[in-house]
């Protein structure tokens, strides 16, 4: 699929959908990925009107569908940096066919500067972290343009991964002290994306966090929800998910190095206090109380809807929590899960349900990479940050997907989008 460029302006309801060729086999695999995608987006729209609301206010006016104006004054389901920022993270997976930092980061440029797949059509509700990251970066490309003789941004915003790593240009723009919440909020494209190979999703998943957030318990708490993501993709059982054992049971996937201590406290269950906020859960901007906000409205709820006003009604930063949840919680109970009218009201629900598809295609066409063309991973040092990132060895380009009969499907989606 074709996503537009920043120059054309368009807004997200009207970049024309194209959906991929192969045929969605799986009605029960795609369930999940797009309840985690659109998961994602209906719990940030449901939020964003009453971000920044404290818990008493809430408390005194719930919050039980989708409503206009609130904190930034947008209409009923359009949604916020959260979805934004996980939008382009997901075009930037399914153009490139891989994971292109580089890439990622120029797309949140367009965001952040342009509007670039926002509701609005301009960049609002940007976190400190995100936006330091992404000044440093311009600063950063200055240097590319010097160095390959480039006067115009978008030919620099051009520039291949492949040149990028020749130069040793460090596009990871974060560091210590960077620990809030915004790579968590957008995370769920990653372990869609490399679900097949999950050692390989949640390093990535990391990765991902070094970008704009690079402190240790940031990138450790991506880590720790991409591998939860994959598992409930693969259809592990809630209690297994929450389980204090499932870091243990699954130790293979985060490879030599452990977690930090911060998100082994949340994986042995620190969220899971009866009494919610009255026991100190908070739907805070950091990373390690957004982490157990989200985990606590999962363990508590019974359904999607029902864990999605636990996140909410947490007060504060309340789109993020619930954006949170929605990516495990929509993993775990698929799409169906969500309630239609939710989905309805949400801004250019086909747009981000047709980029759940294209995650999932990418996925298949992977999974013949990994098996049949024997195509490695390798990692990579940027200069002296001594950061990895991953690429795919040859041109993924001229793989394809097979070619499906469209009038054929029977995918839960093309029932429930219709219009």
């Amino acid at each position: 699929m074709k996503f537009p460029l920043p120059h054309e302006k368009k807004l997200p309801h009207e970049v024309p959908i194209h959906r991929p060729p192969t045929k969605l086999h799986n009605s029960i695999l795609f369930s999940r990925i797009a309840g985690s995608l659109v998961g994602l987006a209906v719990g940030d729209a449901l939020g964003a009107s009453v971000e920044f609301r404290p818990r008493k206010y809430l408390l005194a006016h719930p919050v039980h569908d989708m409503t206009s104006g609130g904190t930034w004054n947008l209409k009923a389901g359009q949604w916020t940096d959260d979805t934004s920022m996980a939008l382009c993270l997901a075009t930037s997976l399914i153009n490139k066919g891989t994971f292109s930092p580089y890439d990622q980061m120029v797309r949140f440029k367009w965001w952040y500067r342009y509007g670039y797949l926002s509701s609005t059509g301009v960049c609002f509700d940007i976190g400190n972290g995100t936006r330091k990251s992404l000044e440093e970066f311009t600063r950063r490309q200055v240097y590319l343009k010097r160095k390959l003789h480039i006067k115009d941004d978008y030919d620099v915003d051009q520039v291949p991964q492949k040149t990028v790593d020749k130069l040793q240009f460090n596009v990871f723009c974060s560091g210590p002290g960077a620990c809030g919440n915004g790579a968590l909020m957008r995370l769920a494209p990653v372990p869609l994306f490399f679900y097949r190979v999950p050692h390989i999703a949640v390093e990535l998943s990391g990765h991902s966090s070094r970008l704009t957030h690079g402190d240790e318990v940031a990138i450790d708490a991506c880590r720790y929800l991409g591998a939860l993501i994959v598992a409930a993709i693969a259809g592990e059982s809630k209690e297994n998910l929450l389980s204090e054992r499932f870091y243990e049971s699954h130790r293979s996937w985060f490879g030599r190095k452990a977690l930090h201590q911060d998100i082994l406290h949340v994986a042995a269950g620190s969220f899971k206090r009866q009494g919610g906020y009255n026991d100190g859960i908070r739907g805070a901007g950091h990373v390690v109380p957004s982490l157990e906000a989200a985990l606590w409205a999962f363990w508590k709820g019974k359904s999607y809807e029902d864990g999605v006003m636990n996140a909410i009604h947490l007060g504060d930063d309340t789109d993020t929590t619930a954006a949170i949840y929605g990516q495990l919680a929509g993993a775990h109970y698929g799409y169906q899960s969500i309630p239609y009218n939710w989905i309805h009201q949400l801004y250019a629900n086909s747009l981000i349900f047709c980029i759940a598809e294209w995650l999932q295609a990418s996925s298949y066409r992977r999974r013949k990479v990994l098996d049949h063309k024997k195509y490695q991973y390798s990692s990579r040092q940027y200069g002296k940050s001594k950061q990895h990132y991953y690429r795919m060895n040859g041109n993924i380009s001229k793989l394809f997907p097979r070619p499906g009969d469209e009038a054929a499907r029977r995918s839960i989606g093309d029932k429930s989008m219709a219009k």
